[in-house]
């Protein structure tokens, strides 16, 4: 057994040392700062968080040599999808939701699929091996070649994968681990960095990939101090309503691909399944078009989306109410200004609710033109005609600007049988898309114009 390193107490605020815990820092004087640390040793041994590599020389960056990183698939499309491809050589994940969202679920899928082409080695501190065993079957997983380990303490893990020497390894999850270099409870800011900074040393040294599941708090942030996303390679948050079958995974930063793609999937009794034209999911099956009813094309990551925008406009009274979800409130209250200032529209003493289908949140201003014409038709209590679509965004002075990749748009909405759209000028078609009718516009007003001459 090796000696138990000493604790200090090192405040988070100033950077202060203390040899026990106080409520009040005595350095800067603020209050709850002081957090339980490993005390640096002056002797002069190894540190623990030295290099792994040798110092190299300052050289010039166009002479380094890179090339592009070797991707391991792991059977899951949707999944590679938002990682870049795959699970990278030494990369560490972190992957957040809701409890009961279907984490576990999706990476012991991922683990046993991987298992047939690499070693794999599945560390569970939330759950027995017994109750693993029992969501394999459940799932429909054979497990022959997944190698279990039911363990919290970061040491006998640490020895587990120096001796299994496994290319891929889940750690189910990053809160319930400990060190005996601390005496704190497992949770805590001071374990969970201490064990997620020497696990992401392990992975490097090693080659292995390592995944982290973390717990989220009730706000939807990853619990744990902000410090464990800058340690990672990529992180992943697991969205999602658990009354819906429908899951979104979408990637927050990933040093080995692009960020904010979204991987789409359905819970089934058998487990996660990859959905490919997640489009069909957030369009409604209305039999015939309805008032306040407008289909956005938006784009989430590399992926066009076409996500059905509704807008209810109704008498409000003295105290109107403007409520959105899946879209910014305060943008809503901008449109309205908009819309009542450039194009006469007026909704002053109306209740406004505005929704986007299916639970997906839209955070690209490419939505304003969609939810002024789908507010303008609810008012109306006129539908727009059927396969209209409209994107881009809408200015303070009324004008109507472009959205990014336009023409990936327009041809998403094409080949879904989509055939007439109101679009910026900017992004109108240099050649003419077979089967949709562009209708460009430069003012809101324009727009308005071009809808009730549709309707």
């Amino acid at each position: 057994m090796s000696t138990k390193a000493k604790t200090q107490y090192t405040c988070s605020a100033c950077g202060g040392v203390s040899p026990k815990w106080l409520g009040k820092c005595p350095h800067c004087n603020e209050w709850n700062t002081l957090e339980e640390t490993v005390a640096e040793s002056t002797a002069g041994t190894k540190h623990r968080y030295q290099a792994l590599t040798k110092a190299q020389p300052v050289a010039l960056l166009a002479e380094i040599e890179a090339a592009d990183v070797d991707r391991t698939p792991t059977g899951q499309p949707e999944l590679d999808r938002v990682l870049g491809g795959g699970i990278v050589e030494g990369g560490v994940v972190l992957i957040g939701g809701d409890p009961g969202i279907g984490k576990s679920t999706l990476l012991l899928q991922a683990a046993e699929s991987l298992s047939t082409q690499i070693k794999v080695l599945y560390v569970t501190g939330e759950e027995s091996g017994a109750q693993v065993a029992l969501r394999a079957r459940r799932l429909g997983l054979a497990g022959t070649h997944l190698r279990v380990l039911a363990e919290i303490q970061l040491e006998k893990i640490q020895a587990a994968l120096a001796a299994e020497t496994p290319n891929f390894c889940v750690i189910d999850s990053i809160q319930t681990l400990y060190s005996d270099q601390l005496t704190s409870a497992p949770g805590s800011v001071a374990q969970v960095r201490e064990c997620a900074a020497q696990l992401t040393r392990t992975a490097k040294a090693s080659g292995c990939a390592i995944v982290l599941v973390g717990h989220v708090t009730k706000e939807g942030a990853l619990a744990g101090p902000r410090v464990l996303e800058h340690i990672v390679d990529t992180v992943l948050y697991f969205e999602g309503d658990t009354h819906s079958s429908f899951r979104l995974v979408r990637a927050i930063k990933n040093r080995f691909g692009a960020v904010n793609e979204i991987g789409v999937f359905a819970m089934t009794e058998r487990g996660l399944k990859g959905v490919s034209n997640p489009s069909a999911i957030f369009l409604s099956t209305h039999g015939a078009p309805v008032p306040g009813s407008v289909v956005l094309v938006t784009l989430e990551g590399t992926r066009p989306l076409l996500v059905e925008i509704q807008a209810l406009v109704d008498s409000g009274g003295a105290a109107p109410r403007r409520l959105s979800v899946g879209l910014e409130r305060d943008r809503l209250a901008m449109l309205l200004a908009v819309l009542h200032r450039h194009a006469g529209v007026d909704c002053l003493d109306q209740d406004v609710f505005v929704n986007a289908v299916g639970g997906v949140r839209i955070s690209e201003p490419a939505a304003d033109l969609a939810v002024l014409l789908a507010i303008q038709s609810s008012l109306r209590g006129k539908p727009l005609p059927q396969g209209f679509i409209a994107f881009g965004e809408v200015g303070l002075a009324g004008e109507v600007r472009p959205a990014p990749r336009g023409q990936e748009r327009l041809k998403e909405a094409a080949k879904l049988g989509f055939s007439m759209a109101v679009v910026p000028k900017a992004n109108a078609p240099k050649k003419a898309i077979e089967g949709l009718v562009v209708h460009p516009v430069e003012r809101i007003e324009e727009a308005i114009d071009v809808v009730r001459s549709l309707s």
